[in-house]
């Protein structure tokens, strides 16, 4: 269930005040920890007695040492199965949150209060945790739904730009996959910042947790949430190893520019729509340099992909605006040809 916060966090106090917790765990990093846990402590009432749980902010966190070194403070801290933990913070502390929440103990309870507009939208919906494995994105993860998900739009007002923008990458996936109305609204936003995002944000959800009713474990539909992510996660991947990350709507973005163009090489949608589709991406999202990386770099990460059968890569790949097809099997001549494609924007 997913739940807009009012300013006194009524909502969040009565379901605390309902349950049975034996104690809570508040996790954050330090970002969240500096800027939002105020605010939250000051308004969460409870007679429950609680800890604070910190790391370090950034994608590189999110591996087993850090899994493995919450693990170990929970044991010590006498965590038992009615411990609650909140997840106040972006994709990492919900995805590792609740990854370590689902497999303490055989599971513990757990809720998110994203803090991102990534994860408002996307990351703290739909009951996927994880950690990445080496440098490849959220290999080792569970389906694993939290009590609840409170979302509080004014956390976004502590936002760098930058982070902003990486999560409205996934706004406009959301639109691009399954509603081109709210597509056309997003494209429309000139000035991209919290007030012209908030008003959006109830539709992004609406559409997310709709995918996910159906399709929970990933078999079919849900898989159209990839769109961008074969490309953008492998492009994400290598910055990592390389010791840069870079945030995982920017690397979004470049993988939907890619895969526009790769759905119009296969014959999924028009020319039109694909230059249509990438000059609004352009508008907000400054080309991500990629010629560090090789294609064979690139294909090696590819292969890798969860959504693969038969070491065959498996795109999600849009069949209109608005509109998206999964499990589709592109020739490599195609996928290289998009990667070129990319590389040449910026000589445009």
């Amino acid at each position: 269930m997913i739940t807009l916060l009012n300013d006194n966090f009524s909502q969040l106090n009565d379901f605390l005040h309902g349950k049975s917790f034996s104690k809570i765990f508040i996790l954050v990093d330090e970002n969240t920890h500096e800027y939002c846990l105020p605010i939250f402590l000051g308004n969460m009432e409870t007679d429950l007695g609680f800890e604070i749980l910190e790391i370090e902010a950034g994608e590189e966190m999110k591996n087993i040492q850090t899994a493995n070194q919450l693990w170990e403070i929970l044991t010590e801290m006498q965590a038992d199965r009615k411990a609650l933990i909140i997840n106040l913070g972006g994709g990492v502390i919900t995805d590792m949150g609740g990854f370590v929440a689902s497999t303490y103990k055989r599971g513990i309870r757990f809720i998110n209060i994203p803090t991102t507009l990534l994860s408002m939208c996307d990351a703290s919906i739909g009951g996927k945790t994880g950690i990445d494995l080496m440098h490849y994105k959220n290999m080792v993860g569970t389906f694993s739904f939290p009590e609840q998900v409170f979302i509080y739009p004014k956390f976004l007002e502590t936002l760098p730009f930058k982070q902003l923008r990486s999560g409205f990458a996934e706004m406009m996936k959301h639109g691009l996959i399954a509603d081109k109305h709210h597509w056309e609204n997003l494209v429309q936003i000139n000035k991209l910042d919290v007030e012209g995002v908030v008003p959006h944000i109830q539709a992004s959800i609406d559409i997310k947790q709709d995918v996910v009713e159906k399709d929970f474990h990933e078999k079919n539909i849900r898989k159209t949430l990839n769109f961008g992510h074969t490309i953008g996660h492998a492009i994400e991947s290598l910055y990592l190893d390389q010791g840069n990350p870079i945030l995982h709507g920017e690397a979004v973005a470049m993988g939907m520019i890619t895969e526009a163009h790769l759905a119009f090489l296969e014959g999924l949608i028009s020319e039109e729509d694909a230059v249509l589709i990438i000059e609004s991406l352009q508008k907000y999202y400054p080309y991500l340099d990629i010629s560090d990386f090789k294609d064979d770099d690139i294909f090696s990460l590819l292969v890798n992909d969860k959504k693969n059968t038969d070491s065959r890569i498996n795109f999600s790949l849009l069949s209109g605006i608005g509109s998206c097809a999964f499990d589709h099997r592109c020739s490599q001549k195609n996928i290289k040809a998009s990667l070129d494609f990319y590389r040449k924007l910026n000589d445009a």
